[in-house]
Order: C-alpha cells, then structure tokens, then sequence
C-alpha cells in the first residue's frame, strides 16, 4: 500500500508479535490504516493507524531494524507497556466492551461511571497492552460527581 502518511499531532507506538493480527484488531476499535511496510517476504513489520488525530504506529516485536542493546533487550522480552493506560473515548462503550470481551481481551475492570463525567471500562488486549475505553455521561451533574469522588477517596463529603 502506498499512502503518503502525514504525522498526527499525538501518536502512540505499540511493538507486538503479529503486526497484522493486530492492526486488524485495532481497526475494531475504529483505526484506519494508511500505511504499511513489508518485509522482503511481505510480512508487514510496520503498520500505520489513524483514528482522528491519533496516529497509531504498530511495529513488530522482532524484524524492524532497531539497533541490538539492553533497552531492546528488555523491550522484547516483555511485558508489554508495563505501567501504561491507552485511554480511548468512544460513541458506544457497551459496543466497545462487547467487541473487546469477544476479540480475546481480558476485562480488567467492568463498565463503571466515575466521578469526573464518564462511563469507563478497561482491559488488555491480546497483545498485552492496557486499554480504557470511556464515553461521556448524559446529563452528568459537576458538583455531585466532585463530591462523590471526595466521599469514595478521602471518606469525606
């Protein structure tokens, strides 16, 4: 495929071990691709996703020619994006948790509505990165989520 690609204003870099298992997997979650790159054997170790001002860049775990050191090391082994929350907002979070629970994600923590406005659910996904999907609430009221969230985390009005 050959796509001139201009660089998003944010853009996030997963390395996986299936680059097209998992931009097709990504595509579910409303990223289109627009552009790859192969191998000499035409296995992509690169594939490039948009989803509006996201640039989702999704690199093979073994292949790409990043130079042999400690960091990369570690990087291959794992495990992936330790630490890290790919925070997503979506139109439908019940379609979202439907397509993740069916595409071999592991809930991590059901649909819930927090205190600051949005419904939210989070899980990894079968490469192993941490997703939160979250929609807004209709009709949310400011000042009573505020003190909700006092309440919940310091137990105080």
């Amino acid at each position: 495929m050959e796509v001139a690609v201009v660089a998003a204003s944010f853009r996030v870099g997963l390395r996986v071990g299936d680059v097209a298992a998992a931009a097709r997997f990504y595509r579910g979650f409303g990223f289109d691709e627009v552009g790859s790159v192969p191998e000499p054997g035409g296995r992509p170790v690169m594939t490039i996703l948009r989803r509006g001002e996201v640039q989702l860049i999704v690199d093979a775990l073994v292949g790409m020619p990043f130079p042999d050191s400690e960091r990369e090391r570690r990087i291959q082994a794992g495990p992936r994006g330790l630490g890290v929350a790919i925070g997503l907002g979506v139109d439908d979070l019940a379609a979202s948790y439907e397509y993740c629970r069916g595409a071999g994600c592991t809930i991590t923590s059901e649909p819930a509505d927090e205190a600051w406005g949005d419904r939210v659910f989070e899980c990894l996904d079968p490469f192993g990165y941490q997703w939160e999907f979250s929609q807004p609430i209709e009709d949310w009221q400011p000042a009573a989520g505020l003190e909700a969230a006092q309440a919940a985390w310091f137990g105080t009005p």
